[in-house]
């Protein structure tokens, strides 16, 4: 059901079972898949594709331009995936053609009240964004990451899988994955281990992260020497633990430690 006070333009692609509430703009390069909800007095606008399932509510501002004064309005995207929600005053915007040209939201999200997810982010799957998380340009986060409350994280930066984030953190390098940080500047507590035993780990696998942690990040060591001590280590043989030494191989901004 469409309200009668929602401005949708034709040319937007919306479907059949689609809730668009009063005084709602949807503009004309939407697309809102089957079973969307958008609520009151909200602006979906630019090449945004909701998928289906997603929930838009009150005052959030989805697919507007970037606030990168080098854009110069190019033809570039925000991809949202199904069933994530999207809450009050939440801002997400297009991507550039800087970088890949588009913004990209996975499936599962809670992207709580006040969020702001910046051009040409990537956004994992089953990830919780709490109220007034803010993600800079180009910011990368993995699969089931927990962001806490006011959390800010740099350009550029990654966030590996399952990490958790403390509330208020300011983070200005990678956050490995399957980490627990936080603070200001975020300093690593070890293994996320609460949120992967909840996410149904072995106890195998999370004692292995344990020491994967220890023997990589809380030695004063070069990386490379660290990774080559531990690529001896039996834990090297744990899929996650290998991913870790994957990232802070790759990592070009330095890991938060």
């Amino acid at each position: 059901m469409i309200h009668e006070t929602a401005l949708v333009d034709p040319r937007a692609e919306v479907a059949n079972d689609v809730e668009v509430g009063p005084f709602t703009m949807i503009g004309p390069g939407v697309r809102l898949g089957a079973g969307c909800r958008v609520g009151p007095h909200a602006v979906v606008e630019g090449n945004t594709d909701l998928g289906p399932g997603c929930q838009v509510y009150q005052f959030a501002s989805v697919g507007a331009p970037p606030q990168d004064q080098k854009f110069a309005g190019g033809n570039t995207r925000l991809e949202v995936g199904a069933g994530t929600v999207i809450r009050e005053c939440a801002t997400l915007h297009v991507g550039t053609e800087e970088d890949e040209g588009v913004t990209q939201v996975g499936a599962d999200c809670l992207v709580m009240a006040y969020v702001h997810i910046a051009h040409d982010c990537r956004v994992g799957d089953g990830v919780i964004l709490s109220n007034a998380v803010t993600l800079a340009g180009h910011v990368h986060v993995g699969d089931h990451v927990v962001l806490g409350g006011m959390s800010a994280i740099h350009q550029f930066s990654r966030i590996g899988p399952y990490a958790f984030i403390g509330g208020a953190s300011a983070v200005s390098m990678d956050v490995p994955p399957y980490a627990s940080v936080a603070g200001n500047r975020a300093r690593l507590y070890g293994p996320n281990s609460v949120g992967l035993e909840r996410a149904g780990f072995s106890r195998e696998t999370v004692d292995g992260l344990k020491r994967a942690f220890k023997a990589l990040f809380h030695k004063k060591r070069p990386r490379e020497q660290a990774l080559a001590e531990m690529a001896e280590s039996p834990d090297a043989a744990i899929p996650e633990v290998r991913e870790l030494m994957d990232f802070f191989r790759e990592s070009e901004r330095g890991v938060v430690r």
